[in-house]
């Protein structure tokens, strides 16, 4: 793996790969010494120029428990913020010998243009670029319901037959669409339910079902129910009357909760609006993934880095995994 940018660019044996070296990662942070000595010597830069709290120290976490030198470089306070260029920006950690750059950017398409512009000769991994792609969060969330729905029967398997339901602010959801696009690889049935404000214009090409009424998309029965944040700060116009009717509509309640059939999960990328798309009782009952998805973005961060730094895995390097 040379770059990971988008799912849509994952083949489902990539995918499945990625998974898997997940699941041994999984079992290394199970251990008293969580740490790999993998990437010693590799230089991993985080290099965000939008805020995160999760994603930013999930990656710095995974890159550490690898071994790996971690350069942390926020755009604010920066030469960034004096007007430095992307291209000025990617040569300066070029000269500093990055190994790999996991980027966030404000601007769809700002981590492909660093991965082939030739600016750069690391590896690029997207960690979020606008309302486009966040490529490990959707690997984290099927990581999460495969092995959710399959326990320790997961390993190889994908996610064929598997009805996801996708609930919110589909249209500034950058996870909405890596989710779309892997899950449909990996073999499962999307619906996207939304009011039609927040539904992309056209969502023909996409591979899902569109439902605008929340109630019946849980009477229809789905495996895993994935509640999106409301991303007020993405919106400059009124997608909804109120926050109130917004919850009433499309909210998960303990009603909903409820109605969901025995043996279904609830994610949520995070951070979540509690009272809005989600309440309390959602977020923490029994059904909820949240806390895991946290975890399990550690592993699958380990796994994304391992497989751009270290290559392709030989055999005595799988039984240290394990």
């Amino acid at each position: 793996m040379r770059h990971l940018l988008d799912t849509r660019d994952l083949a489902r044996t990539e995918a499945l790969e990625i998974l898997d070296v997940a699941e041994d990662m999984a079992d290394t942070q199970r251990r008293e010494v969580k740490k790999l000595p993998t990437l010693r010597g590799k230089t991993v830069v985080n290099l965000f120029f939008e805020d995160s709290t999760r994603t930013r120290i999930s990656f710095e976490a995974a890159a550490k428990r690898l071994s790996a030198d971690v350069i942390n470089f926020s755009a604010k306070g920066s030469s960034v913020s004096k007007g430095e260029s992307l291209q000025d920006t990617a040569q300066t950690l070029q000269a500093m010998g990055a190994d790999a750059v996991v980027i966030r950017h404000g601007a769809s398409g700002a981590p492909r243009t660093l991965a082939t512009s030739g600016w750069i000769t690391a590896g690029v991994v997207n960690a979020g670029d606008g309302t486009h792609a966040h490529p490990t969060q959707a690997l984290l969330d099927a990581f999460t319901i495969r092995k959710r729905l399959f326990g320790d029967d997961s390993r190889g398997r994908g996610l064929d037959g598997i009805r996801v339901t996708i609930v919110g602010d589909i249209l500034h959801s950058r996870v909405a669409r890596s989710n779309v696009w892997l899950l449909h690889t990996l073999g499962a049935h999307v619906t996207l339910v939304a009011p039609p404000t927040l539904i992309p214009q056209d969502v023909s090409g996409w591979p899902v079902e569109v439902e605008y009424d929340l109630d019946r998309a849980i009477a229809a029965g789905p495996d895993a129910l994935m509640m999106l944040r409301i991303q007020l700060e993405r919106m400059n116009a009124a997608y909804f009357p109120t926050e109130r009717e917004y919850s009433r509509r499309y909210g998960l309640d303990a009603r909903r909760l409820d109605a969901l059939p025995d043996g279904s999960i609830v994610l949520h990328p995070g951070p979540m609006n509690r009272g809005l798309e989600i309440s309390a009782e959602a977020a923490d009952s029994p059904r909820s993934t949240v806390l895991e998805q946290v975890a399990n973005g550690v592993s699958v961060r380990m796994a994304v880095l391992y497989l751009l730094l270290a290559g392709a895995r030989t055999d005595s390097e799988k039984e240290d995994l394990r």
